[in-house]
């Protein structure tokens, strides 16, 4: 349990201070709102009425979103293999070349599909 310790103070030090910061910029901060400071912003380009359902975003948005989560995630597996690349030996190496062949191939899927255009 004493492994942990420093993990937890390090959670609670950035935890404490994400809460303190909101809460000091809310006494702190400007109070002067006006029509244009409480107006949506858009890139200086003049912004559009939406329509009553919010309007719709394509599903190639989404598709890429999560395409891109996927991906991430699978690149977090290879920091543990480098931590430990001496003590897993051959084995390891073989596994993390699996890995990373089942990623390709993943990767080469969505790129042929067309997974990754951005027309």
């Amino acid at each position: 349990m004493d492994l942990y310790v420093p993990i937890l103070a390090l959670g609670l030090l950035a935890a404490g201070f994400a809460v303190f910061s909101v809460g000091v910029s809310a006494f702190t901060g400007p109070k002067r709102y006006n029509r244009a400071r409480l107006d949506s912003y858009e890139c200086g380009i003049e912004p559009t009425p939406q329509p009553a359902g919010g309007g719709r975003f394509p599903v190639k948005y989404f598709i890429t979103a999560m395409l891109f989560i996927i991906f991430d995630i699978e690149i977090i597996f290879l920091f543990p293999f480098a931590v430990a690349f001496d003590v897993l030996a051959w084995y390891g190496v073989v596994e993390m070349f699996l890995f990373i062949l089942t990623v390709f191939i993943a990767y080469a899927y969505v790129w042929r599909r067309g997974g990754l255009e951005w027309d």
